[in-house]
């Protein structure tokens, strides 16, 4: 019985994760709002947990361990959403990965304007907002409590 409603949650929390990224991919690309190098790194956690949650549902084994890894990566995931809402009320400042793009020294002159000539993005910048939240605020509050879940689950797997 137990088992079954964990798959129950596990499917529903699949189906919400491939949601957001769905509809990070749909404002990035359909929308052209372009993301900054954080929000960028927001995706990661749910790009694991997709890679991870198919691996539960497909070999059935190591189920306790990836609850507690989930937890972790969707808490760090939180963590780096708080940073960049931080940066979007300027209570901290800009990483220089946010400011610029990396250029490095064994770079050709047209590479340079090139690079140069592409809008970079900040991650002070706020390009869409949903009910007057930006998408770092959205983030660091699924990724939280996706944290929450995991860990829940984690402490009912025996």
């Amino acid at each position: 019985m137990l088992k079954k409603k964990i798959n129950t949650y596990l499917v529903l929390i699949f189906a919400f994760i491939l949601l957001v990224l769905i509809t990070a991919f749909i404002i990035e690309y359909k929308m052209g709002h372009q993301p900054c190098v954080l929000c960028l790194y927001e995706r990661i956690p749910y790009i694991f947990s997709v890679i991870i949650i198919t691996n539960i549902f497909i070999f059935k084994k190591y189920e306790k361990i990836s609850f507690l890894i989930l937890s972790i990566l969707f808490l760090s995931g939180a963590f780096l959403a708080f940073y960049h809402f931080g940066i979007e009320q300027g209570y901290f400042s800009e990483l220089s990965i946010c400011k610029t793009k990396n250029i490095s020294e064994s770079i050709s002159k047209e590479e340079l304007l090139n690079q140069l000539s592409q809008s970079i993005v900040s991650c002070k910048d706020v390009s869409i907002r949903i009910l007057n939240l930006s998408l770092a605020t959205i983030n660091m509050i699924f990724s939280f409590f996706l944290s929450l879940i995991f860990l829940r689950l984690f402490f009912l797997l025996r």
